[in-house]
């Protein structure tokens, strides 16, 4: 297994979706050009919902609509992976909140957010659908790549079970929210995620007015490798396929553990 590079790019959504796919396609073109295999972009990139929330439900687009087959156009004839997150619409009148995996013009991959941001005064659940669906792991220049969205950070069972389908790196698209400590819990929980599960964490956050941006890369030990701050950026990093052997071989946590998780979701948003 060769190592695998890694692009994470972070940018302040418009409100108009065709400004952000020109934004998605000019950051996919610089990681070609920096010979990336992967690049990551935020959760939500396809347009900004900031002050009317129920916007999201007239911005959606179906994974066939004008934003995600222009990425994947923009990604034919590469060997670039890109992740980036769109809200398409449910059958119920809401949205969900997907992540898309496109390379080489084509879908390889989809995640629906498991985890709704019902927190802090915010309630994603009244517009966004939360998937019933088994995490999702696909394969990427010879690594596994699982995906997660933003507040499904804090929950360690998803991360774990991510880790049990193989995953030795994460996406984590994000849209961090501005808040007090909301930095710090950031911080704490990207870097717990890869050190519990001794695997690559790769985080994208959306900058801007409302979010943190702060993106970050983590090695399966919970060393921050590279990070950005709060402007739009490309941040650059490598996964050593030497260094998650010696992780894992010198601390073999999914090895010890003496409990497997329960994969059976809980409906608490119908």
């Amino acid at each position: 297994m060769n190592n695998l590079r890694v692009a994470v790019g972070q940018f302040a959504s418009a409100e108009d979706w065709a400004a952000n796919l020109k934004t998605c396609s000019d950051l996919f073109d610089q990681a070609v050009a920096g010979n990336a295999d992967l690049l990551v972009l935020p959760e939500g990139a396809m347009a900004l919902f900031v002050d009317e929330p129920v916007r999201i439900r007239q911005a959606a687009q179906p994974l066939d609509g004008p934003f995600v087959t222009g990425l994947a156009e923009r990604t034919r004839g590469t060997s670039t992976t890109v992740i980036v997150g769109i809200h398409r619409p449910a059958e119920d009148g809401r949205v969900i909140n997907t992540l898309v995996a496109l390379r080489d013009g084509e879908i390889v991959a989809t995640y629906d957010k498991l985890h709704l941001y019902d927190a802090f005064g915010r309630r994603e659940s009244d517009n966004v659908l939360a998937s019933s669906d088994a995490p999702v792991v696909f394969d990427c220049a010879g690594w596994k790549v699982g995906m997660m969205t933003c507040y499904d950070v804090r929950f360690p069972e998803l991360a774990r079970l991510l880790a049990d389908e193989g995953a030795q790196v994460v996406a984590l698209p994000a849209a961090w929210v501005r808040g007090p400590a909301k930095e710090w819990h950031w911080e704490v929980m990207v870097t717990a995620r890869a050190l519990e599960n001794t695997y690559y964490v790769a985080a994208s956050g959306e900058c801007g007015r409302r979010n943190i941006g702060a993106s970050v890369f983590v090695d399966p030990l919970g060393i921050t490798r590279a990070r950005l701050a709060d402007t739009p950026g490309l941040l650059w990093a490598e996964a050593s396929a030497d260094d998650l052997e010696q992780a894992r071989r010198s601390l073999p946590v999914l090895a010890n553990r003496r409990f497997t998780v329960n994969p059976t979701p809980r409906n608490i948003h119908a």
